[in-house]
């Protein structure tokens, strides 16, 4: 394939942008390696973290977005990290898996949270659960970890908060956004909270960095795993750090040479301002053309977690539709985007019924100039079989009509 011609005002081409950015994400390559033990770490890490969600019509997110990138990916690889301490859980834009070693770098987002949402919570919830923390960390101390179920009974939950909390409930998630407590594991779905001081590692525990080291990290990481963004991007990607901190941290790299300012063409041609390392081109250059083989993605990976920077790059517009009425839908609510090489190819409505073993295909949308010939069909059947096997499905079936017209 031919490469695209560079432009003397380092404009970095759309389809060398695309590229660049499903390699930093680990989907520029073919999806091989164990997807266990150090090969499983070493892939978490390289993506910087995965979000994890309850939602499983097909499998849980988190797992989805391990099994695109290793289709020998096991859930019991996962449990294993976790088990070993490998990982911890916390928050970045959502609740995330994240390497053990990040763990010094979120006690500055854990002081942040006291010191700033402390208000917030109160305006949400009331006070109620103040007066419980100390009787939780209490009884986690003396008689082990907790889960929900195990705390407020008899309590009268709240009328105005998103998931109606009961005060315990509030006392349990407001510890753990604060660090003193830590997620020991999930029972099903459900968080198991004990002392932060038996989850996290003795070595992280103890860890300390100040937090214009913090600040370093997060923006230097963060521009790394992206390949190119804007200040607001390098804020967003691990939420570890205020915009103003990231956008002094952008003009402090450029004046030392360690960034430079690109024009990243998007999709439909226009010219998005963003900064990179000074040797972007080349690096975008190295990156092989991705495998051809279709790759369905949960709406939770990492590549759409910027809704409006996918459409920019790939010109795919994707929104869950959450509160929008069923007649009004143009798709269902939980459809899977399908990514074919650099393309976002289409939509997938697709579920797992287990008690069926059953993976039941309810409708593709395929993107604007996008045609299912015999041959993607072939792809699309491939993943389609993969993931069945993925889900502890046996048959793989095609409701009537399920090939759509190509999205508007």
């Amino acid at each position: 394939m031919a490469q695209p011609v560079l432009s003397a005002r380092s404009v970095l081409p759309n389809p060398l942008a695309r590229r660049l950015f499903l390699h930093r994400h680990r989907l520029a390559a073919p999806p091989n390696g164990p997807g266990r033990a150090g090969d499983l770490a070493a892939l978490i890490d390289a993506i910087g973290f995965v979000q994890v969600d309850s939602i499983a019509t097909v499998a849980r997110a988190h797992h989805m977005i391990l099994s695109a990138r290793r289709t020998a990916f096991r859930p019991q690889a996962l449990d294993r990290l976790l088990a070993d301490r490998a990982l911890f859980e916390h928050w970045t834009h959502d609740a995330s898996l994240l390497p053990i070693a990040l763990f010094p770098h979120w006690k500055h987002r854990f002081r942040r949270y006291a010191e700033t949402r402390a208000d917030r919570w109160r305006a949400w919830l009331g006070d109620a659960h103040e007066g419980k923390l100390d009787a939780i960390l209490d009884r986690i101390a003396a008689n082990g970890p907790v889960t929900t179920a195990d705390v407020g009974e008899g309590e009268v939950r709240s009328k105005g908060g998103w998931w109606e909390w009961h005060p315990s409930k509030a006392a349990l998630e407001w510890l753990w956004h604060t660090g003193r407590l830590s997620i020991s594991r999930r029972d099903g779905f459900r968080k198991v909270y004990d002392l932060t001081e038996r989850v996290i590692p003795a070595a992280q525990l103890r860890a300390e960095t100040d937090e214009a080291e913090t600040v370093d990290w997060a923006c230097n990481a963060a521009l790394d795993r992206l390949g190119f963004a804007t200040p607001g991007e390098i804020a967003a990607y691990w939420a570890a750090v205020t915009p103003i901190q990231a956008r002094d941290w952008c003009r402090n790299a450029l004046a030392r040479g360690e960034v430079i300012e690109v024009e990243v063409e998007c999709a439909g041609g226009s010219l998005r301002r963003s900064l990179a390392r000074p040797d972007v081109m080349a690096a975008a250059l190295a990156v092989p053309e991705p495998p051809g083989r279709i790759r369905i993605l949960s709406p939770f990976d990492p590549v759409l977690r910027d809704r409006d920077r996918a459409e920019r790059l790939f010109g795919f517009r994707y929104r869950i539709e959450v509160f929008v009425p069923e007649a009004q839908r143009r798709y269902g609510y939980y459809v899977f985007p399908l990514l074919e090489g650099a393309r976002l190819v289409g939509r997938i409505d697709f579920r797992a019924t287990r008690e069926r073993g059953c993976l039941a295909v309810r409708a593709l949308w395929p993107e604007p100039g996008i045609a299912f010939g015999r041959g993607r069909i072939a792809r699309l059947e491939a993943e389609l079989d993969r993931m069945a096997r993925f889900a502890g499905c046996a048959e793989l079936a095609f409701e009537d009509g399920w090939l759509r017209e190509a999205a508007a």
